[in-house]
Order: structure tokens, then C-alpha cells, then sequence
């Protein structure tokens, strides 16, 4: 059984990475550089794992006074987790600011909780946990925390 499951989460994972690579990302990498913004997505700046660049994705995130919390919907098969891995260094951008941290996975974090707390409100805290439930396979949680 847990052979299907995780052939399962993998092809979950194929899809999704597809859909945010060549649909979703995109999208948001245009709004982004037209001047349209969102206070829901930051980016986050990796150094590529193989190749030493710097690697820009755009993310959710909940900051708080120390860093900011992420949910890595595919756990370390996502391609800025592997990245992490390889280098914890980082920067988040949210808006026009920059920050410098250092990530770290954190396994025993409840995802779902996790990301309910990243939504305010009743509705928004129900979609969040469902976006979750339906996109993740093996989700974790990322702590960044931020250089003084």
C-alpha cells in the first residue's frame, strides 16, 4: 500500500510542478515585473543547487517579527528545496524589501496547520487547508530566520 501512495504522491507532484512551472509561475513572475504585486506572494531567492545561480520562485508566506514561515507543497522533492539543502542562505522579497535569512525544514510542524495560520478569516482559513489537502504530496514546513 504505501508503494501506491507514494507513486501516487509522485505523480501528484509531476503534475503540480508542471502546472507552477510553465502556467503559475510565469503568471505571477509577469504581474510581478508590470508593477502588480500581492501582499499573498513573496519570492524566494535560492542558490541553485547545480548550477550556483541565483533561482527566483514565487511564494506564500507568513512573516513575523524573527523570519517567515513557508510550506513546501512537494517536501524536498521541490526544486527550491533541494536548493535549500544544498545552501540555507536566502532572500525573501516581499513588496520592494529584501530580506536575508537562513531556512531550515522543519519536519515536525503541522502543514495544515501551518498553513491555516497563513489565512486570516474563516473562509480563507478553510481554503487554505483545502488548497493544501488538494496540491501537497508530501508537504513540510521552512523556517527562515532572518540575519540581524
Amino acid at each position: 500500500m504505501r508503494d501506491r501512495s507514494t507513486a501516487a504522491a509522485v505523480r501528484k507532484f509531476r503534475r503540480e510542478r508542471f502546472v507552477g512551472r510553465y502556467l503559475a509561475n510565469p503568471a505571477v513572475g509577469l504581474l510581478d515585473r508590470v508593477g502588480i504585486r500581492s501582499r499573498f506572494v513573496s519570492e524566494l531567492e535560492t542558490t541553485g543547487a547545480k548550477s550556483g545561480q541565483p533561482r527566483r520562485v514565487p511564494v506564500t508566506v507568513a512573516f513575523d517579527e524573527e523570519g517567515a514561515w513557508l510550506i513546501s507543497q512537494h517536501g524536498y522533492r521541490s526544486g527550491w528545496a533541494r536548493n535549500i539543502a544544498t545552501d540555507p542562505k536566502v532572500r525573501l522579497r516581499q513588496g520592494k524589501r529584501w530580506y536575508t535569512g537562513t531556512a531550515a525544514f522543519v519536519p515536525d510542524d503541522d502543514v495544515v496547520a501551518r498553513s491555516r495560520s497563513m489565512a486570516t478569516g474563516r473562509v480563507p482559513e478553510s481554503a487554505a487547508e483545502w488548497v493544501m489537502k488538494a496540491l501537497a504530496s508530501d508537504a513540510i514546513s521552512v523556517r527562515i530566520t532572518f540575519d540581524a
